[in-house]
């Protein structure tokens, strides 16, 4: 049975009775590429819904950001999770915003950093706190959002959290559309118009995804680059990451590229 618990006590409680812990962070808003974590973690699976403040700038959909915790709670029951933790911000956010933050460093200043200045700091600052408060074995991340999963690991890695990081593939729509709880802010429209973004990253090369957005109709590109996964510089070889905004909606998708032999 799953168990919905709210703040640090009820949490404390609930995880005692686990041999070993699990967790899936989550902002809510689940669907099936949440979905593929609480999987991959098995059952017992500890999973945390928290709309994090920290990591939303100026103008950014803090506010819009879906709430559906009954059907959040309602997955997670039927993927085997023990625990589903909804903490409130003044729950995880004791006294008020912390005066110690995490640091993204360099790496945190790249591509999504740099549409999105202190949005990684916020990140890591909110899954150091949850680490703290939950304290896993076991952690596990979705490859679509590849640089937060590169900066996760890279913080546990720095900092000797002792969390072992687990990726999972993105799962994506049978027309190809990653799974994103913004993907319900999109008209009927401007979600076939969003398709163009999986088709770039899923061709292969960046010349090749290139050709795919230069007239895509609706589609506002951010960036479209070919990246090493670890340290997001550019690179020959490594991921197709992309970000753009359809409509009102920003999104981001990446896949490996594929390398041409013989050619």
């Amino acid at each position: 049975m799953t168990v919905l618990v709210h703040t640090r006590e009820e949490l404390a409680a609930a995880l005692r009775a686990l041999p070993r812990r699990r967790f899936v962070a989550t902002m809510g808003a689940l669907h099936d590429g949440h979905a593929a974590l609480v999987d991959a973690a098995g059952p017992g699976a500890i999973v945390s819904v928290f709309v994090n403040p920290l990591q939303f700038g100026a103008g950014e959909d803090l506010d819009r950001y879906p709430r559906t915790l009954a059907a959040d709670v309602e997955l997670c029951a039927a993927h085997g999770a023990a625990v589903v933790w909804a903490p409130s911000v003044e729950d995880v956010y004791v006294g008020g915003p912390p005066a110690v933050t995490v640091h993204a460093g360099e790496l945190g200043t790249r591509y999504e950093g740099a549409s999105r200045p202190g949005h990684f700091d916020g990140m890591l600052t909110v899954v150091a706190k949850l680490f703290g408060i939950v304290r896993p074995d076991e952690a596990y991340f979705g490859q679509k959002d590849a640089q937060q999963l590169a900066l996760v690991q890279r913080m546990v890695r720095d900092l000797d959290l002792g969390v072992r990081i687990h990726e999972v593939t993105t799962v994506r729509e049978a027309d190809g559309l990653a799974m994103s709880s913004r993907n319900r802010y999109l008209t009927a429209g401007e979600r076939t118009a969003a398709l163009a973004l999986s088709r770039a990253v899923l061709s292969g090369s960046l010349s090749a995804a290139r050709s795919v957005l230069a007239d895509a109709p609706g589609v506002e590109l951010d960036y479209l680059d070919l990246v090493d996964p670890e340290t997001f510089l550019p690179s020959e070889t490594g991921r197709l990451v992309v970000a753009a905004r359809v409509g009102r909606t920003r999104l981001i998708d990446n896949a490996p590229a594929r390398v041409l032999v013989g050619v």
